[in-house]
């Protein structure tokens, strides 16, 4: 079940035994894609690192995921179908040709993009994914990379920036796209989509 305000969110308890640690976004988003291949549900993640990571507060200290002090929560998972070849996300989707000219695309779960809050609404058992659909000049990306380590960079007129369940974008021409920060090549047709409660993670 989402996360409702004023609510407890997880429950006290160890990263299971079957449970897989994970040192990066990367290293998540690779064991749900290995193991929705092949239609098995993917274990609790016991995170160390990456911007889910430090979403959920976490410390990447093992010893305290394997204590009863680390807590098990219910996170949610980005579907991403990319010219129609269907990848997942647990973080953040990113599409854009440069950081300093052009279209920017980013798709977030995660609060984080590295050290910036690039979605400082964002929580990842809200049922919802946040997008910003940026276009800016050389100037408004200059002020934008200031305030983006605290997340006052939105909202801004260049930034149209939703809160959705789905949602559909276009490129005029093939784009390079990542998945939590792994290069997956270009992409022209994009649609994501919010799976709830799809996965347990441990912080």
């Amino acid at each position: 079940m989402t996360i409702k305000r004023g609510e407890e969110w997880g429950i006290a308890g160890a990263l299971p035994d079957e449970g897989l640690l994970v040192r990066s976004d990367a290293e998540a988003r690779q064991a749900v894609e290995r193991n929705r291949r092949v239609g098995l549900p993917v274990p609790p993640l016991g995170l160390l690192g990456g911007d889910l990571c430090h979403t959920l507060g976490g410390t990447g200290d093992e010893a305290r995921l394997r204590s009863p002090e680390a807590r098990q929560v219910p996170v949610d998972l980005g579907a991403a179908l990319i010219d129609g070849k269907l990848h997942w996300f647990v973080a953040h989707v990113v599409v854009r040709r440069s950081w300093w000219s052009g279209r920017i695309v980013a798709v977030m779960n995660a609060e984080f993009l590295g050290d910036w809050d690039v979605a400082p609404r964002s929580h990842p058992n809200d049922g919802r994914l946040d997008t910003f659909d940026a276009q800016l000049s050389l100037g408004d990306r200059l002020k934008a990379r200031k305030r983006l380590p605290t997340g006052s960079h939105v909202p801004h007129p260049g930034i149209e920036q939703r809160r959705v369940d789905a949602v559909q974008f276009e490129f005029p021409s093939a784009t390079p796209i990542w998945l939590d920060g792994e290069a997956l090549g270009t992409v022209r047709r994009l649609s994501v989509r919010v799976e709830a409660d799809a996965l347990t993670c441990v912080v």
